[in-house]
């Protein structure tokens, strides 16, 4: 016998319906049950219920009958759907995941889904294998051989954590004018032309531009970022050699930081980047004078990211030379502009990582030290 339900909605239960048709985010069967339970309520049949909902007879009928025997809970409710039993065991899912982690079969530089499906036939009893299985496996454990990652990886040993330290502490000291502590990076940079002439934008058209470029050589950047207060500078060189670089610390002391007792550089580990590049450039006695007011802090190796100037120069890259400059002198007033309006807003780095979270969260990494009772 074919039972009516006769569904009563109450006015809380009719608000609660009619808010979660009027806005949020819910899931289509919901909202479905959500107009056929109104509906029913407001006396409507189930063929109508059916042709407005855009849903089968059987839907507004068990819809209608969980409500009646149960409550609006359980008519608004998602019942649990069988689904078809694994393919895969779990101990045949770790073997996948062994199998994807470790080297690609001879003459092949990665694993692919085909490859591991291949591999999961001969190792297990399995006739055959689906792609889409094996994809669904290694997405439920975040993984895809199929991609790699360059990284740099460094060793952090004694060194590596005195270093970092060191930069850590001069960023947290207080300001001192006399004192200035200054990042200092170099970068290249393509100049690239256009072979045809981009079309401009227009109402309802993006800008084009041809994929086809001229390379018109590279130039180098030397940047300077001082850590106290909104300053930067950066100076456009044909080379980075040991000379150029000696000629930037001349500026630095004699030109941006005339009335600086000592300026104390952060930099990398780069070749030219010593006290030897200035004796290469200048006379000695200049050379001793230069030096006597800089004081160098170099960050470990493969750890550029502890230099405050690598943001800048991510933000120069960003906001100013992500684009085709064909030519070193429109390069230069560029940059320029960037330079002038960014000093100009007191735009500044908000360095956050300090020396006691340095030792917080990467204190595994740092070397064990042998209590002074433990033999040698």
């Amino acid at each position: 016998m074919n039972i009516r339900y006769r569904v009563e909605l109450s006015q809380a239960e009719r608000d609660e319906l009619n808010t979660m048709l009027k806005g949020g985010r819910h899931a289509a069967r919901k909202l479905k049950r959500a107009q056929i339970l109104l509906a029913a309520d407001a006396g409507s049949s189930d063929e109508e219920i059916a042709r407005v909902a855009a849903v089968g007879g059987s839907t507004v009928y068990r819809t209608k009958r969980r409500f009646v025997e149960g409550n609006l809970e359980y008519a608004m409710s998602e019942l649990p759907r069988p689904g078809a039993e694994r393919k895969l065991t779990g101990k045949e899912e770790a073997l996948l995941v062994a199998t994807a982690c470790a080297n690609p079969p001879a003459g092949r530089r990665r694993w692919t889904l085909e490859l591991l499906a291949d591999a999961m036939v001969k190792l297990t009893d399995h006739d055959s294998l689906s792609h889409e299985t094996v994809r669904r496996r290694l997405a439920e454990n975040h993984l895809k051989p199929w991609r790699r990652d360059m990284w740099c990886i460094p060793q952090i040993n004694g060194e590596y954590v005195a270093r970092m330290e060191d930069v850590l502490d001069l960023y947290a000291e207080a300001p001192d004018p006399k004192r200035p502590v200054v990042c200092f990076d170099e970068t290249p940079v393509q100049l690239i032309g256009e072979v045809r002439q981009p079309i401009p934008a227009e109402p309802g058209q993006l800008e084009r531009y041809d994929y086809e470029y001229r390379r018109n050589g590279t130039v180098n950047l030397f940047v300077f970022l001082d850590v106290n207060r909104p300053w930067r500078r950066v100076k456009v060189t044909a080379r980075r050699t040991a000379r150029d670089y000696a000629h930037c610390m001349r500026d630095l002391v004699d030109v941006h930081y005339s009335e600086a007792s000592c300026i104390r550089v952060v930099q990398d580990n780069l070749s030219t980047h010593t006290a030897g590049a200035l004796y290469e450039a200048f006379p000695p006695a200049e050379a001793r004078r230069i030096l006597r007011r800089l004081e160098f802090h170099y960050t470990p190796k493969h750890a550029s990211w502890l230099n405050m100037v690598e943001i800048e120069i991510g933000v120069l890259n960003g906001q100013c030379l992500d684009r085709r400059i064909d030519n070193a002198e429109r390069l230069t007033s560029e940059i320029a502009a960037w330079e002038r309006q960014r000093n100009a807003a007191g735009a500044r780095i908000d360095w956050m990582f300090t020396t006691d979270k340095a030792r917080a969260k990467m204190g595994r990494a740092y070397p064990q030290v042998l209590k002074e009772s433990e033999p040698l």
